[in-house]
């Protein structure tokens, strides 16, 4: 008798051969996953390369704004061409990029070591404290500046900081930077941010030069309202584009300083060709080596 073939090698057969189409299709899956994530990995990478150099183009572009601006100041004052930093727009054409640069004498902002102190208090009023928390931090700030351990009727000196669990304590020296006013207690990242651009530390005045001041400043004299500062801005703008040289802020009697600190504020704001944007700002001073006749005190990244 012939034996024949066993009832179930057929399933066998077909089960194998359905295990082996699984582990096909397994493994087709893994390599389409492997092959997209290795698509979209390079079109990343190529879209990061491409946002790098179009930032790089666009910085390049507001660095040599910068650079525009330095060769102006570099200028004989009795050149009629030379560009005044005076806080008016100058905007010109560069590679297809367009550039944004104003310049501003240092005198025009609110020193924070050697400024008026009823100056500094106007100034935090303008930014919204009310009476009470302007005058906790106006002392705050005189007590951060001294070299004394002194505390100020509502100021602010190690003991306070260490029972607020604040890892620093009070420099008791000069602000050597703007920046350095983050530290100070009360002085909240809001709070900074309406109060950076209206400050310096290298103006040395204790008045400011109105005649070039921001709307900011002007708001921070004692006697100043909203309507005749913004009066004056008009006024004075009217004045530089006659060509004349503008009054000083009635207001600013008393706080007015006629010095220029030979420090200045360059801000450029660049725009390249595709639309990329990048601000640069700095502040330097004119120094009178001819090998050197530039100090550059900051050089960063500004806010759009």
């Amino acid at each position: 008798m012939r034996l024949g073939t066993p009832a179930f090698s057929g399933n066998v057969g077909r089960s194998e051969r359905g295990i082996a189409l699984l582990l096909v299709l397994w493994v087709v899956t893994l390599l389409a996953v492997i092959a997209g994530s290795f698509v979209y990995g390079a079109r990343n990478s190529a879209l990061t390369a491409g946002n790098q150099v179009a930032i790089a183009k666009a910085r390049a572009l507001a660095d040599a704004g910068v650079h525009r601006g330095l060769y102006e100041l570099a200028k004989p004052m009795s050149d009629g061409a030379r560009w005044s930093a005076d806080g008016r727009a100058h905007d010109f054409v560069l590679n297809e990029g367009e550039i944004r640069l104003v310049m501003r004498d240092e005198t025009a902002k609110i020193d924070l070591n050697t400024a008026n102190d009823a100056l500094l208090k106007g100034l935090l009023l303008s930014a919204g404290l009310d009476e009470e928390h302007a005058n906790q931090l106006l002392d705050a700030i005189l007590d951060w500046r001294d070299d004394d351990e002194l505390v100020r009727a509502q100021g602010a000196e190690r003991d306070q900081y260490e029972a607020m669990g604040k890892s620093y304590i009070p420099a008791n020296s000069q602000f050597r930077t703007v920046a350095e006013l983050q530290g100070v207690i009360g002085v909240t990242p809001d709070l900074y941010r309406k109060l950076a651009g209206a400050l310096t530390v290298y103006s040395r005045q204790a008045g400011i030069n109105s005649t070039i001041a921001p709307r900011e400043v002007l708001l921070a004299l004692p006697n100043a309202t909203a309507e005749n500062v913004d009066s004056y801005l008009a006024e004075r703008e009217e004045m530089l584009e006659a060509g004349m040289a503008p009054l000083t802020f009635p207001q600013a009697a008393g706080y007015e300083t006629g010095a220029t600190a030979q420090v200045y504020n360059l801000r450029s704001r660049a725009k390249a060709a595709d639309g990329t944007q990048f601000v640069r700002e700095a502040v330097v001073k004119l120094a009178q080596d001819p090998k050197r006749p530039f100090v550059i005190f900051i050089w960063q990244e500004g806010w759009l």
